[in-house]
């Protein structure tokens, strides 16, 4: 039997996706040029953010106390911000699609 199926992960988190999400949500709608805003281009965008943020995954109070400690630091914030920033500035400059 398959780990997936012995236990229950439906509560692992990783907190960074909502930064990411509302962070790349904040430029896209502050973005003033063309750029395609499909689901493939945005979805990339996203997931390359995401891989070079330091994720903060959390199951239990404790790393959910972890994981808000973490996302209040400035430090983290700043680097969420900068790896939108360069997500979109990538993708917009090589859509997934022609």
């Amino acid at each position: 039997m398959a780990l997936i199926d012995q236990y229950n992960f439906e509560l692992l988190k990783n907190e960074a996706e909502k930064l990411v999400f509302d962070e790349l949500e904040r430029q896209l709608a502050a973005f003033e040029g063309d750029m395609c805003r499909c689901n493939d281009c945005v979805a990339d965008m996203a997931a390359m953010a995401l891989n070079m943020v330091k994720p903060l995954y959390r199951f239990s109070l404790l790393g959910t106390l972890y994981a808000a400690q973490a996302m209040a630091d400035e430090a983290y914030a700043a680097s969420v911000r900068e790896a939108v920033s360069m997500a979109i500035e990538k993708i917009r400059l090589n859509p997934s699609h022609d």
